[in-house]
Formats: structure tokens, sequence, C-alpha cells
């Protein structure tokens, strides 16, 4: 376990985190190559099924990065993400996945600094609770 590298899968939206974390290159800010964003066009899109199969296909960790609170570009999209976050938590620990290894950050487009530095504390954190438990679980 001392040689794991977490893979980690991070949702952001396209106009405040996608936006960030191409900032935070574009500043050559360091944080980890493992992990790996998919861009969508609102935290709200991100479904429960996006998620799990997140998890099913291979992460360890999952986090889906919106717009501050009160400046979604679709009004509330990353209010109902929140929302969803706080119930896929609920059913990870349901299904023998702790919940810590999801989480939901807010951020604008400005803030590169910021999804360096998350990005580098959710990894730091995965690689703490080791492999997700999923990777023990042998194909079908």
């Amino acid at each position: 376990m001392e040689n794991f590298e977490p893979v980690i899968v991070a949702f952001c939206c396209h106009y405040c985190a996608y936006t960030a974390a191409d900032m935070a290159g574009s500043q050559r800010l360091p944080y980890p190559s493992n992990v790996k964003i998919i861009r969508v066009p609102c935290s709200g899109k991100v479904d429960a099924l996006h998620i799990v199969k997140a998890f099913e296909k291979g992460a360890d960790g999952v986090y889906v990065a919106g717009c501050l609170e009160g400046d979604c570009h679709f009004k509330s999209g990353n209010e109902k993400a929140a929302k969803r976050i706080a119930y896929v938590k609920t059913y990870l620990e349901e299904i023998g996945i702790e919940s810590d290894r999801l989480e939901m950050v807010m951020m604008s487009a400005g803030m590169g600094h910021r999804f360096a530095e998350i990005a580098t504390e959710i990894t730091a954190k995965i690689r703490e609770l080791g492999p997700s438990p999923v990777k023990a679980v042998p194909a079908l």
C-alpha cells in the first residue's frame, strides 16, 4: 500500500471548475496527475449513476466541482448537485464504500489555486483510505 497511487475522477462544470483547472495548468500550479478531469455542462448534470460507474470502473475517489453557491450559470445546478452528492454518500455507505471517497466542492473560474489545492487534498485523503473496496471484488 506504500506505492498506492489513487485514481481520482473529477467531474468539473464547464463554466467554473473546468476553467479553474485550466487556469491551474496555465499558471503551472502543481497538482497530482492521477486526477482525471471530466468536463460536464453543469455539476447539476452529474447523475448518481455517473458517480457509481466511476467507482465501478476503478476510481478510488470522486469529486464533483461546481460553481460557487449562488453563482451557477444554470441557476441552481450546483445546489442540486450538492443534494445529490449527500444522497450518493449515504448510498455508498450502504453498499460498503466509505462516503469520504466522494466530495462536492465549489469554486469560481478564477480559482486555479483552489483547484490545485483541492486536487492535492483529495488525493492525499484517498491515499490514506487506500484502494477502493470495489477493486477487491472480482469481475463476473
